[in-house]
Formats: C-alpha cells, sequence, structure tokens
C-alpha cells in the first residue's frame, strides 16, 4: 500500500478523491450545518450610511431583524433586507433537512466594506472645480442558528 500511496497520481483521479472526501464530509455533518453568509458588492451608496442600518440588526433575531428593516424608511434598509433574505435562502439550502420554524436563526456577523470611489468634478464660480466622490460599499451578512451550537456541545462532552 505505501508502494502505491508514494505514486504520482493523476490531475483527474486527485480531483475525483477530493470530491469523495468533501461530500463524504457533507454527508458526516448532515442537518448540523454552521452559520452561512450572503454578499452584496458594489452597491452605489456611502458606506456611512449602511453602517447606521447594520448596527441596527446585529445580532438581532432574523425575524425581528426583518420586522426592523421592512419598516425602516431609510433607503439602506430596503438593501440589507433583500441581502438579509438571501442569506436566510442560502441557509434553507444548506440546511434542507432542518425546519426553518424550529430553527433559532439571528444575525451572528454583519460588516459594510468601502468599496470603489467614482471621482468626479463639479463646477464651482471663478473658474474653480469641487471634486465629488461618489462611494460605494460591500455587504456581507452572516447567519447562524443559536440551537445547533447547544446540540453541538453536547455531542463533543458525550465523545
Amino acid at each position: 500500500m505505501e508502494a502505491s500511496n508514494n505514486k504520482k497520481l493523476k490531475k483527474s483521479v486527485k480531483v475525483r478523491l477530493q470530491k469523495e472526501a468533501l461530500s463524504a464530509q457533507k454527508e458526516a455533518n448532515k442537518g448540523r450545518q454552521g452559520g452561512v453568509s450572503a454578499a452584496l458588492r458594489g452597491c452605489p451608496t456611502a458606506p456611512r450610511k449602511m453602517r447606521l442600518v447594520a448596527d441596527m440588526i446585529r445580532g438581532q433575531r432574523v425575524n425581528v431583524a426583518l420586522n426592523m428593516l421592512k419598516f425602516d424608511a431609510k433607503y439602506a434598509s430596503d438593501i440589507l433586507e433583500k441581502v438579509l433574505l438571501s442569506a436566510i435562502a442560502n441557509w434553507q439550502l444548506k440546511n434542507e433537512e432542518v425546519n426553518i420554524e424550529e430553527a433559532d436563526l439571528y444575525v451572528k456577523q454583519i460588516f459594510v466594506d468601502s468599496g470603489r470611489m467614482l471621482k468626479r468634478l463639479r463646477t464651482a464660480p471663478q473658474g474653480r472645480a469641487h471634486r465629488i466622490r461618489k462611494r460605494s460599499h460591500h455587504v456581507t451578512i452572516s447567519i447562524d442558528d443559536r440551537n445547533v451550537k447547544v446540540e453541538n456541545i453536547k455531542e463533543m462532552e458525550k465523545n
């Protein structure tokens, strides 16, 4: 066996073995997946305005956060609501066998990074010009189930 392990494997065989190992790992962790995330990149509003709304929902339960975003009057809350719904959909895809009503989902992590900045010129009096910076940002939301952590800790204590 050691001689066969020392031989170089073809790339296609390595890829197949990696896929099999990944599927075996997914099967072993079925029903107790960790947190998932969703991201929006290059949104054309100032990151400072988005951070005001992001700070409002950080650490909240998902259903409470959705209600806060739905009834908030800021433009950033509409965008953040869509990203949060996308994160929920990603969680459902990853945890098909878990009922979403039973899961205690919460916003684990949310951060807003600044994106690219478009620089424009605005005419000013006496032949001068003012620089206008049109900012953009990237938003990343990570959600997780509070119940899963308790189950994993209990399983670790048993082993």
